[in-house]
């Protein structure tokens, strides 16, 4: 093959593979039912016209039946009146006529039975139509079903051969736990004591007081187990001044209930010591 016909054939295939990519089907039954249509209009067109023409031919066979009739009735007029040389002519005349309307009735015998053909195939040219309409219909349904489903088919085909989706979502799991994990620090964080020099001061505020009540509270008892004893020192002076000789038996049932005293303020101090520990084991 030479260089011209090898570059007709790759001309002529570049050129068939662009018409079958503007192929539409539906464009194309679309463009097909118009073209249809068109031919369906001009026949029509020639088959009102061959009607015409029959319509005309008949008409035109009449007339000359019509003719015809009239000269035989004249002939016969030329004959009552004994004029045979006018009857001959009249006859004439009518045979004439005759033979016209005979080629016209074969015309227009012609004429019809050729226009009921193209009734008849215009009636199939319409159902063409129709059946071609149809399937125009069926076709389109099948093309749009095929195109869906290509559609769906490349869309699953990237989904399942890209992970990128996998990735974002695997991506933000990490980031929503992340976050989940600064919000339960910060949580913990909240819970924890205060560790700032304000609440240092309050601590030693709070340690400072403890530290007065008790330095109070031992001056007070202090102050009540000396008292007691001078009381204890004056009564058994008072006693011995009165009896003398049975100064060690007083001595002895004076000593008794202050010890009962000493042992009640000593319940008492601890039941306080113990409520003071309570306390201080209350404040922060």
């Amino acid at each position: 093959m030479g260089l011209f016909g090898r570059l007709g054939t790759l001309i002529r295939s570049n050129i068939n593979e662009l018409i079958n990519r503007a192929e539409d089907p539906e464009k194309m039954l679309n463009q097909v039912l118009v073209d249809m249509k068109g031919q369906l209009v001009e026949a029509k067109k020639q088959v009102a016209v061959a009607i015409a023409d029959e319509k005309r031919i008949k008409k035109q066979y009449e007339q000359e039946e019509a003719k015809a009739a009239d000269w035989e009735k004249k002939a016969m007029l030329a004959v009552r009146a004994g004029n045979d040389d006018l009857a001959r002519a009249a006859l004439a005349r009518k045979t004439e006529h005759d033979e016209l309307a005979a080629t016209l009735k074969d015309q227009w015998e012609a004429q019809k039975q050729s226009v009921e053909q193209l009734k008849e195939a215009l009636r199939g040219l319409d159902q063409k139509i129709e059946e071609a309409k149809r399937k125009r219909n069926i076709l389109v349904s099948r093309q749009k079903r095929a195109q869906a489903q290509a559609t769906i088919n490349k869309t699953l085909s990237q989904l399942n051969s890209s992970d990128s989706h996998d990735s974002t979502f695997a991506r933000m799991d990490e980031r929503v736990t992340q976050l989940e994990a600064e919000a339960e620090a910060t949580a913990e964080l909240g819970a924890l004591p205060e560790t700032s020099l304000e609440s240092q001061f309050k601590a030693l505020a709070a340690g400072s007081s403890v530290d007065s009540e008790l330095e109070a509270l031992k001056q007070k008892m202090a102050l009540t187990s000396g008292s007691g004893g001078q009381k204890a020192i004056r009564s058994g002076s008072d006693d011995a001044s009165d009896d003398e000789p049975s100064g060690d038996q007083d001595g002895d049932a004076a000593s008794e209930p202050d010890a009962e005293v000493e042992d009640l303020r000593a319940a008492e101090v601890d039941a306080q010591l113990e409520e003071l520990k309570r306390k201080l084991s209350s404040t922060p």
